[in-house]
């Protein structure tokens, strides 16, 4: 079991970091990879965000324990091993090391998970985080999450393995969620309910069903997990989107200037008219 600092420090090693050649404090953006690994679309989506000027993280869970993404398909996609709340240690040790790093603006954290990485912040979402022990940490507890502003779950796995999919969530960033239409590991209707139990504690749910295959935009893909280019643009401009108004101060809009009446002009009478003439 590691403290969160140890688990920040086994991981650390294996972040791949994007953003703007500065050290100036920027909002950023933590990215959780499927249950098959950093694949290109999670690289992808991080370039993305840079692009917009946040920082991305992209978080390796199996680099760190010598994991192939051949090892993964067989033990993690079948949910052998490390499940949801395990990869919830991962989503937080990462928010906790990353928030401290001065090129960081702290109060302005998202994070995205696709498939099984949106299980474990899922998971995290809805854990009191009230006793050691909690996610394989021992001192998860009292862990400040108030810079955390937004999540994104893109086709999360919600299926009868996660067992706390209906439970409402404790802490309550702004979340955009991605349903696939088509996706083998849920229903629509199943991933629906979902959100509908996480909006019981308030949160601001944005669904997008996107027209696809779990896995829809990781280049390769056929069958039960068919790469869409066109929806995968789609699914880019979306996050980045997202993340620019969740995470980016937008400016106020300034009442426009009242403007002061004017008298009306006295009107002439006939002879002054007349006279004109």
């Amino acid at each position: 079991m590691d403290s969160l600092e140890d688990r920040w420090m086994k991981l650390q090693p294996h972040v791949q970091v994007f953003g703007p050649e500065d050290d100036d404090p920027r909002p950023a953006v933590l990215l959780f990879h499927g249950c098959g690994g950093v694949r290109s679309h999670i690289t992808g989506y991080a370039e993305a965000a840079a692009e917009a000027g946040l920082r991305a993280f992209v978080i390796d869970s199996y680099a760190p324990r010598g994991w192939s993404r051949t090892f993964a398909l067989a033990t993690v996609c079948s949910g052998v091993i490390f499940r949801g709340r395990d990869r919830a240690g991962d989503v937080l040790a990462a928010l906790w090391g990353v928030a401290r790093r001065r090129d960081v603006d702290h109060t302005s954290l998202a994070a995205a998970g696709w498939s099984h990485g949106g299980w474990g912040i899922m998971e995290l979402m809805s854990s009191p985080l009230s006793r050691a022990g909690e996610f394989g940490l021992t001192d998860p507890q009292g862990t400040d999450l108030s810079g955390l502003k937004a999540t994104v779950l893109v086709y999360p796995y919600v299926g009868i393995g996660a067992t706390a999919r209906m439970r409402p969530w404790r802490r309550c960033p702004r979340t955009l969620a991605v349903i696939a239409e088509q996706d083998h590991l849920t229903s629509v209707e199943n991933a629906s309910k979902v959100y509908d139990a996480v909006k019981a504690c308030g949160v601001e749910v944005q669904t997008w069903q996107a027209a696809g295959t779990h896995a829809f935009d990781e280049p390769g893909g056929n069958g039960l997990m068919k790469y869409d280019e066109v929806l995968t643009k789609e699914a880019y401009d979306r996050f980045v989107r997202f993340l620019q108004a969740s995470l980016i101060p937008q400016p106020e809009a300034k009442p426009a200037p009242k403007r002061r009446a004017r008298a009306a002009a006295p009107a002439q009478s006939a002879a002054q008219s007349a006279q004109a003439g």
